[in-house]
């Protein structure tokens, strides 16, 4: 769409020495969310992916977990004043005999781009609302990953970014096989927006649930981030910073890998620490 970055004339300042030149930005902008009509949520986003990102909040919403739920995605015309289409709103359609959820002023939902969610009533939802156990492939060895496999990862999704090159202000989350393999990355001003955008291509594309996979966001591992991840049936996180203490329990609770702190070869695993690979000497180690 061509609005993922725009200038803006700066006043830089190197060693004492001043000049203007033209900054490039990352753009941030509102998209509505609204479901069969009806406004469910506003998010603070960069602009484009936006039809998976509205399908990915939706899989975190407990409302999408199949391709064939989804009827289809569009933008609303006559979005602003002038009759003109501001690309800022999405309108989603459920496919016939979906269940639509009950949309009140009290569910209506108002994101930042640094939002999250808190308290037992949160982890109670989640659970209540994953449609698949944190498990791996039934058809596929057990995951188990070591961890020189997870240290290689950051630097793999640091190489993908290619906006975060040009403006140093984006977040980013990738999506791996058990092996390494990068399938997917996306980013966004948001990091909950940028695992939606994962999420719903992967709903888009009839992939869910993420079984085997590791997701890997290049922030904190909030709560939120870590709902998404079960949501999606994804059995690992890992972030490149701390944990909440809320992830931490929700990790728990779902048998989800929980790994914070991911540098170098340094990490910390935070819950279903089954999953990592250690060597003799080392997990015997205090």
């Amino acid at each position: 769409m061509g609005r993922v970055t725009e200038r803006r004339r700066v006043l830089r300042i190197r060693d004492g020495a001043a000049s203007h030149r033209a900054d490039t930005l990352v753009a941030e902008e509102p998209l509505e969310i609204r479901l069969n009509g009806k406004p469910l949520a506003i998010t603070m986003r960069t602009p484009g992916d936006d039809f998976a990102l509205a399908a990915g909040f939706l899989v975190s919403e407990g409302v999408l977990g199949r391709a064939d739920e989804l009827a289809n995605i569009v933008y609303c015309a006559g979005a602003t004043v002038d009759g003109s289409n501001s690309y800022n709103i999405v309108d989603v359609r459920l496919a016939q005999g979906v269940p639509v959820p009950d949309i009140t002023l009290e569910r209506n939902v108002y994101t930042t781009s640094s939002c999250g969610l808190c308290g037992k009533a949160s982890l109670d939802a989640v659970r209540t609302q994953a449609r698949w156990p944190i498990a791996d492939d039934p058809d596929a060895p057990p995951v188990r990953l070591e961890p020189e496999l997870l240290s290689a990862l950051p630097d793999r999704l640091r190489a993908a970014q290619q906006v975060f090159d040009r403006t140093g202000g984006l977040h980013a989350a990738a999506l791996f096989t058990a092996d390494g393999e990068l399938l997917d990355v996306r980013e966004d001003v948001g990091r909950h927006n940028a695992v939606d955008k994962l999420v719903g291509r992967a709903l888009q594309q009839g992939l869910l649930p993420l079984t085997g996979k590791i997701l890997l966001v290049s922030g904190r591992a909030s709560f939120e981030l870590a709902q998404k991840a079960v949501m999606a049936g994804i059995p690992v996180l890992a972030a490149v910073s701390a944990p909440s203490s809320l992830a931490v329990d929700l990790a728990a609770e779902s048998n989800l890998t929980l790994v914070g702190f991911l540098r170098g070869a340094s990490m910390n695993v935070y819950a279903g620490e089954q999953r990592i690979a250690l060597r003799a000497e080392a997990s015997g180690r205090a």
